[in-house]
């Protein structure tokens, strides 16, 4: 009888985790493009200094980079710019 629970738990997972699959995949495709964004504002931060700007190397801006890519690095190249 025990073993029962298990697979309608087993099934149950099954159907989530389909129902899921979209926002899952969109989520990790944004987690691999922050990471990217990180590596890229770390790259960056190796010259920038040269040209008179520094972007920190943080989650925020990582999220930024990810999420709107060019634009967003523009946006950050902006945001840092009005605020000085």
């Amino acid at each position: 009888m025990i073993g029962w629970y298990w697979w309608a738990a087993a099934i149950g997972l099954v159907v989530v985790l389909a129902l899921c699959r979209r926002p899952l995949g969109a989520l990790c495709r944004l987690l691999v493009r922050s990471g990217l964004g990180l590596v890229f504002l770390w790259v960056f931060q190796g010259f920038g200094a040269l040209l008179g700007v520094e972007l920190g190397v943080n989650l925020l801006n990582g999220l930024v980079l990810g999420a709107l890519g060019l634009p967003g690095f523009a946006l950050l190249l902006m945001a840092q710019w009005a605020g000085r």
